[in-house]
């Protein structure tokens, strides 16, 4: 239990307009059947020559901002969870703290452990808010998710990014308790100077995603002394349509728990960002005084599992900003060959 009373000041999204058909990746590659129905994405947000994890990390940050309505000198800590960032070698966050103006006397730092790398963000923000350390903290989870052409992760690996301001005045949502679940299990992987990641295929189901994603659900369960039932909404990672709604069935969650924050059948998986968005759509359409459930999932591999429960603040602070589902409505396809470009798999 987080004893200090620490939540959600401020929320927001960025995600790509441009939109790619996972039929369109089949038909490159002369599939005679698109791998994108049976992972249950008909989409993916991409990024565009001009958008990486640095640009969409300020514009979720802007959106946060406004609306939890604080100035962006307040901010005594930016972290930002991706396995994209720009630089190899520069922090993104140093980058997004400077450009929204944060007060250059603060905790900054990358955090990178695959998919979870934006909840890793989050908690060590939380902890940071709730020891008094600090007053405000931005956690940010953004990816512009990479994959090799013509592979599975292709039809999925997606761009965006989710932001939040946590304190402990004028909350949204307030933290309820967190815990974490570790291993070394390697289904997926990118050494150094290899563009493009590689994975262990159906080894990243059961030993791996449902694996982690069980342990800390069902530990945080036992520890928090609540039930499924207990949850107005729950998100789990989204690495495709199929995975989440498997372990929601298998916990013992139903549809419309997790219906709400699905957003990888429009999207695709954005990786970092995917249960930070997740976690924005929800906020986006619950009412006060509901409680969440996120468990995050990173491969290598660990689950982060985070509840917290909606106030009365939430309504009026939503469209205050862009909203998760004014993002989703916003797109323009896009051809396989204009993506390759745009994702510098084609040089001209």
């Amino acid at each position: 239990m987080i004893k200090e009373k620490v939540g959600i000041v401020g929320y927001g999204v960025s995600i790509p307009y441009a939109r790619l058909k996972t039929n369109d990746i089949a038909v490159a590659w002369e599939r005679a059947n698109n791998p994108g129905i049976s992972l249950q994405v008909q989409e993916k947000a991409v990024p565009n020559f001009d958008e990486d994890t640095v640009t969409l990390s300020v514009e979720a940050a802007i959106n946060a901002l406004e609306r939890g309505n604080i100035e962006a000198d307040l901010i005594k800590a930016v972290y930002i969870g991706s396995e994209s960032h720009p630089y190899a070698v520069k922090p993104s966050s140093g980058i997004v703290a400077e450009a929204l103006g944060v007060n250059p006397f603060n905790f900054s730092a990358d955090t990178e452990f695959a998919c979870k790398a934006g909840t890793a963000a989050m908690q060590i923000v939380l902890g940071l808010v709730a020891s008094g350390i600090i007053d405000y903290g931005l956690a940010i989870g953004a990816d512009t998710a990479q994959a090799a052409p013509g592979d599975a992760l292709e039809y999925s690996a997606a761009a965006g990014a989710g932001a939040y301001i946590l304190g402990k005045e004028r909350l949204l949502a307030k933290f309820i308790d967190t815990l974490s679940f570790t291993s070394d299990t390697p289904d997926f992987w990118r050494r150094p100077k290899e563009i493009y990641p590689k994975h262990g295929g159906r080894f990243t189901g059961k030993p791996a995603y449902f694996r982690h994603i069980q342990e800390a659900t069902d530990a945080f369960l036992k520890k928090t002394n609540t039930k499924p039932k207990n949850y107005d909404h729950v998100v789990f990672h989204m690495p495709n349509g199929k995975f989440p709604r498997l372990i929601a069935k298998k916990l013992g969650f139903s549809d419309t728990q997790i219906q709400t924050g699905l957003i990888v059948d429009q999207i695709g998986n954005p990786y970092s960002a995917a249960s930070m968005i997740g976690l924005a759509r929800v906020l986006d359409n619950a009412k006060p005084e509901q409680m969440i459930l996120v468990t995050s999932y990173g491969s290598g591999a660990g689950s982060d599992t985070l509840s917290l429960l909606t106030t009365r603040e939430l309504p009026s602070a939503r469209n205050k900003a862009k909203t998760t589902d004014q993002y989703i409505s916003h797109k323009k396809y896009i051809s396989y060959t204009r993506y390759t470009r745009m994702k510098g798999k084609l040089l001209i």
